[in-house]
């Protein structure tokens, strides 16, 4: 059969990636087209129609700023999918362009999968509709998402986390002495600094970091590049004083040998948690404080990160917003490394967390759900 996906974002282009190889295996004559990234251009063998990193526009303003982009991008979209006629349209998160992919979808007769649910319980309820009107298959990543659905009258499949698929994947036979060898580190201990994947996030994120980081002389603070930015880009945020090494494409090997992690919210907090690394989450809007606290008043979840949302409770401290400075971070951060029971209530959070999730195996059965609904 012929499967087109549609992903705009790195976390969208794992995923993605692990799924067109379980499709592969459960589909011996599977083909391909796609918007995404490099990981799922590897796992398919042909090249993304359209780049994510051409489609990631954060926040009103910039979405307003680059309608037009946004719209060519959508256009070359239904034109791609008319030109390949694909059996069925598989959306793998990134909601605002991904449910107006599935109404052109089903206006032509296709078939529609979402992968990964757009987070409409934080935000835009009202979105049920649309869900509800162009999306045949909802295939939900966590373990609440089944719940809340259920309010609507929508039943969607839980297939568990791909996350979990990725992890167990993850080759862990590197050495941490190699590791730092490989990237030019100093033998102190290893704080992460995750930042974003845009280079909005970024460049809000990254320098509050640093400034929280200059505290910390006697640890080795190391930036994880994210997917679509280049090293010059980092350049132009990072304080020429500042001697922070930036790896790439090695977040996982990362992640196992640092002690502690400061993390811009979004997949990369429950990747850190599933990793077992004590974390701050960090999050600030472009949007002045009064709107954020405005826009705050629509939100229905009272935390912003998954690993909270998950647990149940705030098991890792979110510094969001005005919270974002660099005394806060810092003293957040002196907990982690120096509190040990505050890091153990942590890691017996992480515990809960994984059973919460259950086991791997997430994009074998949506693969499975997949096929299975489209035969």
């Amino acid at each position: 059969m012929k499967y087109y996906l549609v992903s705009g974002e790195a976390s969208g282009d794992l995923h993605g990636s692990n799924l067109i190889h379980e499709l592969k295996q459960t589909d011996t004559k599977a083909e391909f087209r796609f918007f995404g990234g490099d990981l799922m251009a590897a796992e398919a063998g042909v090249e993304p129609t359209l780049h994510y990193n051409k489609m990631a526009f954060m926040g009103f303003v910039k979405v307003l700023m680059n309608l037009r982009a946004i719209k060519k991008n959508m256009k070359l979209c239904q034109t791609d999918i008319l030109d390949f006629k694909p059996d069925a349209i598989v959306l793998i998160d990134f909601a605002g362009f991904n449910l107006r992919v599935a109404r052109f979808a089903k206006s032509i007769g296709l078939k529609t999968i979402f992968y990964i649910s757009p987070k409409i319980w934080a935000w835009k309820q009202s979105r049920i509709r649309k869900i509800k009107k162009y999306i045949d298959k909802m295939l939900t990543i966590l373990p609440f998402e089944t719940e809340f659905y259920a309010k609507f009258n929508y039943r969607v499949e839980y297939v568990g986390n791909p996350l979990l698929d990725a992890i167990s994947n993850f080759d862990r036979s590197q050495t941490e002495t190699n590791f730092r060898a490989a990237n030019n580190l100093t033998d102190k201990p290893i704080i992460a600094l995750l930042a974003g994947s845009r280079k909005q996030e970024v460049s809000f994120m990254l320098p509050v970091m640093i400034d929280a980081a200059k505290d910390f002389s006697e640890y080795q603070f190391v930036i994880s590049g994210a997917p679509g930015l280049d090293v010059d880009f980092y350049k132009t945020i990072i304080p020429t004083d500042c001697d922070f090494p930036i790896i790439f494409n090695q977040t996982y090997n990362l992640l196992q040998f640092s002690r502690a992690a400061l993390v811009t919210s979004g997949t990369a907090t429950l990747e850190t948690a599933l990793f077992g690394v004590p974390e701050v989450v960090c999050y600030r809007t472009v949007a002045p404080n009064f709107l954020y606290r405005i826009g705050r008043k629509f939100l229905k979840v009272k935390w912003i990160s998954l690993v909270n949302l998950i647990v149940g409770k705030e098991a890792v401290r979110e510094l969001v917003q005005v919270d974002f400075d660099k005394e806060t971070v810092a003293a957040e951060l002196h907990k982690l490394l120096e509190d040990e029971q505050y890091k153990q209530q942590m890691k017996a959070d992480y515990a809960y967390l994984q059973q919460r999730m259950g086991s791997s195996g997430a994009s074998k059965r949506a693969a499975e759900a997949i096929v299975r609904f489209i035969s």
